[in-house]
């Protein structure tokens, strides 16, 4: 069975989705370990609920960014994973680490790239006032946010609306879409080559496979 590891750094309502997949056999994969870089992170919590080794590597831990992250590796490594996904994984990650994982490593936006890629998204919608929001699964390479796009879903901005409102439905909407990602990877479905997204043999658009279709 293919191996996921899954980085947290908060509450890991994602890792939720993944987990609730697997079980249900959506995913034809299993969870082998979640790591997050805060010792608190619920998301560890919610690995333990589902008996998944959970680990926490802290920054405070090692002298830069290049030791944190060599250390990550080979602990990731150590469960042999087919799949890194990263889910609300707030850390920067090192060129070598990017690297290592190359064509095997995704990440979910809360927009939709290249629209607003960082952070405070739902606060940049509002404030420009548009209409249309969303989230974006995307592989990840050594630009930020920037990596192919696999999959796109929107949602719609309605006047009164405020963060908490945006953040729901965006994440209503990533516990869709973040698991059938995942599970077309497991199934060989989805690759990454030169620097763009194939799923079922055909190259995908900028914005990644229509949700729709």
């Amino acid at each position: 069975m293919k191996r996921i590891v899954v980085l947290v750094s908060g509450n890991g309502s994602n890792l939720q989705a993944i987990i609730d997949a697997c079980k249900l056999k959506k995913i034809n994969g299993t969870v082998a370990a979640v790591f997050s870089n805060k010792t608190e992170a619920f998301g560890l919590e919610r690995a333990r609920e589902a008996e998944i080794p959970a680990h926490a590597l802290t920054a405070s831990q090692f002298v830069d960014r290049a030791a944190f992250d060599r250390e990550l590796m080979l602990e990731i490594d150590a469960y042999a994973p087919d799949l890194v996904v990263l889910a609300g994984y707030m850390r920067i990650l090192s060129p070598e680490f990017v690297g290592h994982y190359a064509g095997r490593l995704i990440n979910i936006h809360p927009s939709l790239l290249p629209k607003y890629p960082g952070l405070h998204t739902h606060r940049q919608v509002l404030e420009n006032g548009d209409e249309v929001h969303g989230t974006s699964v995307h592989f990840v390479t050594e630009e930020l946010d920037g990596g192919p796009v696999i999959l796109q879903a929107e949602v719609p901005v309605f006047e009164g609306d405020d963060e908490e409102d945006i953040t729901a439905r965006v994440q209503n909407q990533e516990h869709a879409i973040y698991p059938l990602v995942v599970s077309w990877f497991i199934e060989g479905r989805l690759e990454m080559r030169e620097n763009s997204a194939w799923l079922d043999g055909k190259e995908l658009p900028p914005q990644g496979h229509a949700a729709d279709e």
